[in-house]
């Protein structure tokens, strides 16, 4: 066997942890005490191991819900279908909340997946890149006449409106407090939810009124403001929009949510 390179070595265990390549055989020493199929399958156990322990640090309230051997049975399913592809072991899971809703038996209980889908937000808020929020007089200063063509940029931390249609954040309140658990109940009207993490590094998350919510996903996209304002009369009466989308700013900059304005046209 023609002498290998420890980086050689290393990506053929890689490959072989990965997707099952065998080619590392050769490269094994078996003894009597450890043949090569147990000394490979001491590293194999530990990776997925890791793996699975990794996404209960990511996913805690998924695992409470579903119980220590229901998760390792998710985490091995989840595993097979999904293979870590990252250099950073942070972003293995991110395909769970599809996952849980797509894949039998755990898409009968679709609860699971938006609590995925919530605790997966709350870490992208977490660690999301830092950006110092826009101050109130920043706004003041723009003249009458500009503000209908105003487009905001947001905190990176705000994360992709989430829609529930269960009490799903009430539940993962109850995780982590460690209270007593309440029942999985679904919503008599679905609930939108912003997640984003404000200036003293907590994470913070609202549930929004259907027409703010709209109005927020709006300008997320670049919407101006005088479109945004034409569209609440879905909503709102004429008379009232002015001081309804008013009000939508002042609670943006309140909670932080504005980094910068991205134009005045």
């Amino acid at each position: 066997m023609a002498e290998r390179s420890l980086r050689d070595i290393q990506e053929a265990l890689q490959r072989h942890l990965t997707n099952g390549d065998e080619q590392v055989r050769e490269l094994i020493v078996g003894t009597p005490r450890f043949p090569i199929e147990t000394r490979l399958g001491i590293y194999s156990d530990a990776y997925r191991l890791r793996l699975i322990e990794a996404l209960s640090d990511a996913y805690p309230a998924v695992h409470t819900l579903l119980g220590d051997e229901g998760f390792a049975a998710l985490g091995a399913a989840y595993l097979e279908a999904h293979p870590s592809s990252y250099r950073s072991i942070r972003w293995f899971g991110d395909q769970l909340a599809h996952f849980l809703a797509e894949r039998p038996p755990w898409r009968d209980t679709p609860l699971l997946a938006e609590m995925a889908d919530f605790e997966w937000a709350l870490r992208g808020a977490f660690d999301a890149p830092d950006a110092r929020p826009l101050e109130r007089e920043t706004l003041r200063r723009i003249p009458p006449e500009r503000w209908a063509g105003l487009r905001l940029r947001f905190a990176p931390s705000l994360q992709a409106l989430r829609h529930h249609h269960w009490n799903t954040v009430a539940l993962w309140r109850a995780i982590e407090a460690e209270s007593d658990p309440i029942p999985p109940q679904a919503l008599p009207e679905v609930e939108t939810w912003a997640i984003w993490r404000s200036a003293d590094q907590r994470t913070r998350y609202r549930s929004l009124p259907v027409d703010e919510a709209w109005a927020l996903g709006q300008m997320r996209e670049g919407v101006d403001f005088s479109s945004v304002c034409a569209g609440l009369v879905e909503w709102i009466d004429e008379a009232h929009i002015p001081a309804r989308a008013a009000g939508f700013l002042h609670q943006w900059l309140e909670d932080e949510l504005i980094a910068d304005i991205d134009s005045v046209a």
